[in-house]
């Protein structure tokens, strides 16, 4: 159970010809191409810092979603999650984030509707984050970074039987990111800052069960949605990304717990966990649908106040 996703990404990987690349390197400062020139100069992780595509992938992920540009989709449903605490299992260290993973072998966590066919299967989630609170976020919204990102990874078990095969289709995966802000403490967030001590090195478990990842997810039912691809390797163009518009916050104390934890294992030199995210993929004949209407104004001046505010968090 601990490796089934590294397994998963190594199998498809391997069926696929892609570049299999480490997880467990330290952060750089070296530069993307082919970036917005506003997004350049960012710390690049090692497993980005050379070429690892799909062959012919027209559906990569992260991106900037643009809000002008997001397209309001009437059709889209309400997103129900329904998760049991008790199917949460324990938090592992892989040496390039955190998971927090779960019991997905029966239908007790799942979630359904939004751009959903299908209910999916809560597998696991983790966070993206930065060295300091000016970027750290996968995603981006009209080119703003948030210090760090969400991401619940789902599956469809309807469809499909295993996980790993999930992985490698269109509709297997639908993955909720949500955006974390600098802010007010999040009580939630707390249970799980306050266990990571316990998973500090790579390849470090803890138990970690009775855990509700929905106290993470904003009460706001507003999203964009798009299909896109996993962050890391195989890269595979599977997931129907759910972006959650607005964003949960959590206080200074609480993003550093995160940026204490090492991409190395115990004995090794230490090098921080920071930086941990994919550079920006391109758009390119994709549509951001959204469950909102956008009230953009092209008269700022005229903007409604509490629209200002929700725009930039």
């Amino acid at each position: 159970m601990l490796l089934l996703l590294r397994r998963a990404w190594a199998a498809a990987a391997s069926r696929r010809g892609t570049r299999w690349c480490s997880l467990g390197a330290c952060c750089s400062y070296r530069l993307r191409d082919a970036q917005p020139d506003s997004l350049h100069h960012l710390p690049v992780h090692p497993l980005w810092q050379s070429p690892l595509t799909i062959p012919g992938g027209t559906r990569q992920s992260p991106i900037n979603i643009q809000w002008r540009d997001s397209v309001y989709d009437p059709f889209l449903k309400p997103l129900k999650i329904n998760y049991d605490p008790t199917t949460c299992l324990h938090i592992w260290n892989n040496g390039y984030s955190f998971l927090v993973e779960f019991d997905d072998s029966t239908d007790r966590s799942i979630i359904v509707g939004g751009p959903l066919e299908n209910q999916y299967r809560l597998k696991q989630f983790h966070f993206h984050w930065g060295a300091i609170n000016e970027w750290g976020s996968e995603h981006t919204v009209d080119s703003k970074f948030y210090p760090a990102e969400l991401h619940l990874v789902h599956w469809n078990a309807v469809v499909y039987p295993t996980f790993e095969e999930a992985v490698m289709e269109g509709n297997g995966l639908a993955v909720i990111g949500v955006f974390l802000k600098l802010g007010a403490h999040h009580e939630g967030l707390q249970t799980l800052v306050d266990a990571l001590p316990a998973v500090k090195h790579k390849d470090t478990v803890v138990e970690f069960d009775v855990f509700d990842p929905s106290c993470l997810i904003p009460s706001c039912p507003d999203y964009w949605t798009y299909a896109g691809s996993l962050t890391t390797p195989p890269l595979t163009e599977s997931v129907t990304w759910i972006i959650k518009k607005k964003p949960i916050e959590v206080d200074e104390n609480q993003l550093e717990a995160f940026r204490m934890l090492l991409f190395t294992s115990d004995g090794e030199e230490e090098k921080r966990m920071v930086d941990n995210f994919r550079p920006l993929q391109p758009l390119m004949n994709r549509t951001v649908r959204s469950s909102f209407q956008s009230r953009h104004l092209l008269n700022t001046e005229v903007q409604p106040k509490d629209h200002a505010e929700q725009i930039m968090p």
